[in-house]
């Protein structure tokens, strides 16, 4: 199997996180995040997230696990970080599972993974990045907050190379400070089953917000 992009449920799931994000200000990230995580039909979705961090992104995930039926959960690395975390969540009407712990320490327990997001503000994002246990049918990674990345060499054939993993594409999008995004390809055919050429053509959707100007790209295939 290998993920498969639903236009119908990626719609869905943004319009239901502008409706939830309406007190939030995120420059549209949590609105895309969540319509490429519904939009590819993620079963397992993980994020991290920091002590004081903005909870639009987690808010946007938890709606397209609903829409997908899938697991959401949320690294953090203290105490103090799940309990801020959980109340947030629970204001907004979400209960994600929330898993406390460094990376090295969580992630064998997180298998399967097919979308991701991590927060370039942390130091050991790209290694929590190495360390994902990915869906065999692929995966995709999003890095937020990317410009203020402090790895200026970062590239993501280097934190994917070895294994099974195959970088499909990857892209970066000027939405809030920076969404730096990578489809890894299914495990078995060549990293390539991430494709959708095979199936029909692409189009990239361009929603203007009328009155922010941030703009919103989404992936449509035909």
């Amino acid at each position: 199997m290998k993920l498969v992009w639903s236009p119908e449920t990626a719609s869905k799931a943004y319009i239901d996180t502008v409706k939830f994000c309406e007190l939030y200000q995120e420059s549209g990230v949590a609105e895309l995040v969540s319509a490429m995580a519904a939009g590819w039909n993620a079963n397992f979705i993980v994020e991290t997230w920091s002590k004081g961090g903005i909870m639009a992104t987690s808010i946007g995930l938890a709606v397209a696990s609903r829409h997908t039926g899938g697991r959401h959960v949320c690294i953090v690395t203290d105490e103090q970080s799940r309990v801020e975390y959980a109340e947030r969540m629970v204001e907004a009407g979400m209960t994600p599972e929330i898993i406390v712990g460094e990376a090295e320490e969580v992630m064998d327990e997180l298998v399967g993974m097919d979308f991701m997001v991590v927060d370039c503000g942390r130091k050991d994002f790209a290694r929590i990045l190495r360390l994902a246990k990915l869906s065999s049918r692929g995966a995709v990674l999003v890095c937020k907050n990317a410009s203020l990345r402090t790895a200026s060499s970062f590239k993501w054939r280097t934190v994917l190379e070895g294994g099974s993993r195959r970088l499909v594409r990857s892209v970066f999008l000027p939405v809030g400070m920076g969404l730096d995004i990578a489809h890894v390809g299914a495990i078995g055919n060549g990293g390539n089953s991430g494709s959708s050429s095979a199936s029909g053509s692409v189009r990239w959707i361009k929603h203007v917000d009328q009155q922010s100007g941030e703009v919103h790209v989404i992936r449509r295939v035909k």
